[in-house]
């Protein structure tokens, strides 16, 4: 606005003033507030990096990341907006509470006598009685009404002006200082000074995945940080006197004044497997305490000391130790080698495919899973599981989870193994058949076979001998090409199998060849397992039938999807000691007893508002015939219908104590 167009008599400050004042902006703050509230309320806040990416893709992921819409009520955007709707009604109820308490007070005596015929609601008549008498009269009437009356004049002319509901001016006051309120309290626990420190350069995040006791100390906040909200998870039988709060793709560490212990962590579940109810017994340990505070806390039930509220978030694996046996799959005549883990450790593991790197993720009691079993579903426990990767020496790694209970599958009992790339994916399962004993020993004896090159060429050379000659060159070409292709199918599995049909043979013919490849396999490795029976002390010189031969299926199944599997080893869980963890989300937000205090005054304000309603009637008595003129007038700011019957009735107990002669009015 320029100086000329500018209203004269009023300066920049003036009209900065009554634009920080006025409603439009007031309402625009309110509604961008609610419109952020409502995408915080929608979008998890303050979650890894990895899970926005995975749910929205990178160009999404760095548009919202921009928009910080992954910590929005931390962003400076949200506390720029409550900083300016704290301004803006601060300066509303400024300018406006002087002329909303006058006009609560005020009974407006003055009132001109047009100015009264000029409203909706009046009535005239002429009263038998004297003005004064009239006017006592009528005061007593109003009073009875619940009206506060004022009165003015005296002998012939006289105004009473009575009011009531002037409360309900107060619900606009109410209101307008509750969301100056709720405004302070979000900006104190929206920890305004933690964001001044860390765009300073004083505090900062740390991304890297370290001990607490390595974190920097520009990563650690003290214990005189008066607004947060973080999370720790706590094994049993330790503790911890810190919490970690999550800043967007990094952390930052928040000490506390006293320890938190964990006696015991329980857990039921539903028949589903899912969790019906969790609990930890906590532990206070703090020097001003003269014994520690013993708890029990659950979901929606925590426990509040010293200001900060300890309340029960979640649950995991708190580094359970697990005992195991690593059956090699590339020297599978080798006796399993022992291998001792904790969950969220490492193992080293020299293999013939070099070092590999087990990286124990995760261990579950349960596992419970729908069955169908004739035409109805119930849930079956398939036993505790681990889950962990495989890293080779490269970096490149892929995830497994194992079972330690064998699983029953129409009578053949296996140990089940599932193995994926990538979290996004399904496990892909891979069933090792158990042999009579329940033991892995038959399946490795036939793998340790299928790999022994002389023992693969030697069976070959004796089923092609049969009808060349053992003898004949032509005989060990074939015996040799069966080989190597006995080989691919032990060492890449069955898809290689397939690669070599698709590279070799006419497209017409792959379907042929593919099966003639199967057969010759079949028939290799057949012979090789009737080794393995003779070994046991079997006599299956009649063939192999009944459950051998489905053993023998089953082995060739696995066999074929040990290419795909990736690891140069089957790790069997055998023993377990289990420890359970407590997820815990600490909190102090001394800004919100604040907001509470905020709600319940805009609570109030708004009932003010709603539920008393300002009324206003004046009475104006003059001599008029024999006795005295009166005129009744009256406004009310809601509920006009409602007060139009008031006011009739008012009108009507105005007449029948001053005996009117005749009326008029609207």
């Amino acid at each position: 606005m320029s100086e000329d167009s500018r209203p004269k008599g009023r300066s920049r400050s003036a009209i900065l003033f009554e634009f920080l004042g006025s409603m439009n902006l007031a309402i625009t703050l309110l509604v961008a507030i609610a419109i952020a509230s409502v995408i915080g309320t929608v979008l998890q806040q303050n979650q890894p990096y990895t899970n926005y990416i995975f749910k929205f893709g990178p160009f999404w992921f760095e548009v919202f990341k921009a928009l910080g819409l992954y910590d929005i009520y931390g962003s400076p955007w949200f506390i720029l907006l409550l900083g300016f709707l704290l301004v803006s009604t601060s300066v509303c109820v400024w300018r406006h509470t002087p002329a909303m308490v006058r006009d609560m007070r005020q009974f407006r005596l003055d009132v001109q006598e047009k100015s009264l015929r000029a409203f909706h609601l009046r009535q005239e008549w002429e009263a038998a009685a004297p003005p004064d008498e009239v006017a006592g009269k009528a005061e007593r009437v109003l009073s009875l009404q619940g009206y506060r009356v004022r009165r003015k004049g005296e002998g012939s002319q006289l105004t009473l002006a009575a009011m009531k509901g002037a409360s309900s001016r107060l619900g606009y006051l109410l209101s307008h200082v509750a969301i100056v309120v709720i405004c302070i309290g979000g900006l104190i626990d929206g920890n305004l000074p933690l964001q001044l420190a860390e765009w300073s350069g004083k505090l900062k995040v740390e991304t890297r995945d370290l001990p607490v006791s390595e974190v920097p100390p520009a990563s650690v906040l003290g214990v005189d940080n008066s607004s947060f909200r973080g999370s720790v998870t706590i094994p049993e039988g330790q503790q911890a006197d810190f919490v970690f709060l999550g800043v967007r793709d990094g952390y930052l560490v928040q000490r506390l004044p006293f320890k938190v212990a964990l006696d015991d962590f329980r857990i039921e579940h539903y028949a589903s497997g899912q969790p019906k109810s969790f609990e930890s017994d906590i532990v206070i340990l703090d020097d001003e305490l003269d014994e520690p505070l013993r708890r029990t806390i659950r979901v929606n039930h925590p426990l509040v000391y010293k200001g900060y509220a300890i309340y029960q978030a979640s649950f995991s694996d708190g580094g359970s130790r697990l005992t195991m046996k690593a059956w090699s799959l590339d020297a599978p005549e080798l006796a399993p080698v022992p291998v001792d883990g904790v969950v969220n450790g490492r193992v080293q593991m020299v293999t013939p495919r070099g070092a590999r790197t087990i990286e124990v993720g995760d261990f579950k009691l349960y596992n419970i899973f729908p069955v169908e079993e004739g035409g109805a579903t119930r849930h079956h426990n398939y036993g505790p599981s681990v889950t962990f990767k495989v890293r080779d020496e490269g970096g490149q790694a892929l995830e497994y989870v194992n079972y330690m209970v064998p699983v029953t599958l129409d009578g053949r009992v296996f140990y089940l193994s599932g193995v994926r790339t990538s979290p996004s994916e399904d496990f892909r399962y891979i069933h090792f058949p158990l042999d009579a004993k329940g033991g892995l020993e038959r399946f490795m004896r036939l793998r340790t076979l299928a790999l022994d090159e002389r023992k693969v060429r030697a069976a070959a050379l004796a089923q092609v001998g049969s009808n060349l000659g053992e003898a004949s060159a032509q005989a060990e070409s074939i015996a040799n090409s069966i080989a190597r292709l006995v080989r691919m199918f032990s060492t890449e599995g069955i898809e290689a199998v397939v690669r070599q049909a698709e590279q070799s043979v006419a497209p017409e013919k792959q379907t042929e060849a593919l099966e003639s490849y199967i057969q010759v396999i079949q028939s290799v490795l057949g012979a090789l397992y009737i080794e393995v029976l003779v070994e046991e002390g079997r006599q299956p010189e009649q063939g192999v039938d009944g459950q051998d031969a489905t053993f023998f299926d089953d082995a060739l199944n696995a066999i074929s999807l040990l290419g795909p599997y990736g690891s140069p080893f089957y790790l069997q869980l055998t023993d377990y000691d289990h420890v359970e963890a407590s997820g815990l989300q600490i909190t102090r937000s001394p800004g919100k007893d604040v907001v509470y205090l905020g709600c319940v005054m805009l609570m109030a304000g708004i009932f003010f508002m709603f539920y008393m309603h300002h009324r206003r009637v004046w009475v104006k008595v003059a001599p008029g015939g024999e006795g005295a003129a009166v005129l009744v007038a009256g406004t009310g700011h809601r509920d006009r219908q409602d007060f139009s019957e008031e006011f009739a009735k008012i009108c009507s107990g105005l007449r029948s104590v001053t005996n009117s002669k005749s009326s008029t009015g609207d």
